[in-house]
């Protein structure tokens, strides 16, 4: 398990400010700190890839270098992953995508609550690297529906796992549920409340995104 603020650094800016219920106000600068979280996850994540050694022709010479021997399967939840899927295409700008449409249900008398699923679509998934990207882990439920909706398409060789901000819980049903999946994570956060959000957390990331629903 990887914890991009466990060192400082501009991260823990971003995230700051994706968590400050003033900056929360302008979407615009939501969506952009959560692309920024993106775009640091992917380039950590980039290290954990196989790469090839090939030789590039410049005007004057040749170099050699390595590049990644295969690109991944980016996937990601809608609508609240596009924001943190788009740091990753920003960065692996050659990968497939994949999408899932999923959502909580309404909340039972008791609080708990189900979740919808009803659409995904993906490349090819045998043998590939998958990373699914998704801005809270809170319960972990919504993730693993996911991954089980993707597999229809394959199975694939490694799975990456990727949260902006993350709950103790959330991860521990995903080492309980996808044991072979490295998690890559923002920040963690220690407790759900009772409607099952991240506190501290940050709120509703589709909603402070692209503005609230009915």
């Amino acid at each position: 398990m990887f914890v991009l603020t466990e060192k400082a650094s501009l991260a823990n800016h971003f995230i700051a400010e994706l968590r400050d219920e003033q900056v929360q106000k302008d979407s615009m600068r939501f969506r952009r700190n959560m692309e920024r979280v993106g775009e640091l996850l992917a380039y950590e994540i980039s290290k954990a890839l196989v790469y090839v050694p090939v030789q590039v022709t410049t005007p004057l010479g040749t170099k050699d270098t390595l590049l990644l021997q295969q690109q991944p399967v980016l996937a990601t939840i809608l609508r609240a992953g596009l924001p943190l899927f788009q740091g990753f295409i920003n960065y692996f700008d050659k990968a497939d995508s994949a999408f899932i449409g999923a959502y909580r249900g309404k909340h039972k008398q008791d609080e708990s609550f189900d979740i919808e699923l009803h659409y995904a679509v993906a490349p090819d998934l045998n043998g590939r690297t998958l990373i699914l990207i998704d801005p809270m882990l809170a319960t972990g439920k919504s993730a693993v529906k996911a991954y089980n909706s993707l597999i229809q398409y394959g199975t694939p060789a490694h799975t990456h796992l990727v949260a902006a901000v993350a709950s103790q819980e959330g991860i521990a049903y995903i080492q309980e549920h996808l044991p072979f999946c490295k998690l890559w994570l923002g920040t963690i956060d220690e407790k759900l409340n009772h409607k099952a959000y991240i506190v501290p957390g940050l709120g509703d990331a589709g909603d402070l995104a692209f503005g609230s629903k009915m």
